[in-house]
């Protein structure tokens, strides 16, 4: 089995496995902002790391050709901007109005 995976190990893997790596980040960065906060929370960084590692998979499974692993990246990455842009959208918004926060 250990020889098998040397076998498979070339640049793409490596580049599909740091990727994969930065995906699973995400979630390390969401479990230290909800412990810091005490309460379950979705800091930025999440949907900016959900982005990349998504992104850098969907372009690892297009050149292997896997056509289930491009479908399944394919719908994250939309999810993933869509919330970018409510988060930005909504901060804005806030930015704007008469009684706003100072920074």
């Amino acid at each position: 089995m250990g020889s098998k995976f040397a076998a498979n190990l070339d640049l793409w893997a490596v580049v599909g496995l740091v990727f994969h790596a930065a995906f699973t980040a995400r979630f390390l960065g969401q479990w230290i902002a909800s412990e810091r906060q005490g309460k379950s929370v979705i800091p930025v960084s999440f949907w900016y790391l959900s982005l990349f590692g998504s992104a850098g998979l969907l372009l690892y499974a297009i050149v292997r050709a896997d056509p289930v692993f491009i479908l399944g990246q394919s719908f994250g990455s939309i999810v993933y901007m869509r919330n970018l842009a409510l988060i930005y959208r909504e901060r804005r918004a806030i930015g704007e109005g008469p009684a706003a926060p100072s920074p």
